[in-house]
């Protein structure tokens, strides 16, 4: 049973489930009304990030094999790129069958070693699913809303409108623990097998803003550190 393509699972693993996603301003009452992601609201949770933490915890050996994996899956893939374009064609891939097979045994391998993670991912989550109403509606109540919209719905809306951000913190108000540990034999409803996966592409997407982010403060440091050594050199001394 495989859940997630190989690029979302091996994102989410490999991220350790732990980020600080952005949080949505404060409540502002606006005629009623707010916006809200439920997706986002899951994501968000401190619970749920705890709980994908634990399940990595427990799997160590998987995700240190699904590494090793996926390294190797690259080597071999770079082997398959005879002519270095970066892009593998039928050619070559018809010219390299043994090759294409060790990559599919290898990719076999891996998609065996996600599985049990993506079952403890999902059995977190799916607790977390089952009360996400309640929460919802809780800060419905409390903030006296009357119309809550989707994100997808709205062309435009003021951040304050936003109270994605208040349902994740009464999720784990309300649930501030779960259990990480998957009955045998339990599996996930498809309902959960999509949020999961969505989660999953919200984490790598974070992964890759702060990545970024990362990167250009490095860049910008460096330009700045270039800067102040070539102020402090002085100009250069006049031969005589």
């Amino acid at each position: 049973m495989k859940f997630l393509s190989k690029p979302a699972m091996l994102a989410g693993i490999a991220l350790a489930a732990s980020f600080a996603l952005p949080a949505s301003p404060a409540l502002a009452q606006l005629n009623g009304l707010a916006v809200n992601n439920p997706t986002l609201a899951l994501a968000q949770s401190k619970t749920r990030d705890t709980g994908f933490q634990q399940v990595n915890q427990s799997f160590q050996s998987q995700i240190q094999l699904i590494g090793t994996l996926d390294a190797e899956i690259t080597t071999l893939q770079t082997a398959l790129d005879t002519n270095s374009d970066r892009q593998i064609s039928q050619e070559e891939i018809d010219a390299n069958p043994n090759v294409v097979q060790q990559i599919q045994a290898k990719q076999q391998q891996i998609d065996l070693a996600t599985q049990p993670i993506a079952i403890g991912h999902m059995y977190v989550l799916e607790q977390l699913i089952a009360d996400y109403n309640n929460a919802r509606d809780a800060v419905i109540a409390e903030k006296g809303i009357t119309v809550v919209l989707s994100p997808d719905a709205v062309l435009y809306a003021p951040d304050s409108m936003d109270i994605t951000s208040a349902v994740a913190a009464k999720l784990d108000e309300r649930q501030p623990s779960v259990s990480t540990s998957a009955p045998a034999g339990w599996q996930p409803r498809q309902a959960t097998v999509n949020t999961y996966e969505q989660i999953q592409q919200v984490l790598m997407l974070a992964a890759q803003v702060r990545a970024a982010r990362a990167a250009q403060q490095q860049q910008q440091s460096g330009a700045a550190a270039g800067s102040t050594e070539s102020t402090q050199a002085g100009p250069p001394a006049e031969g005589r």
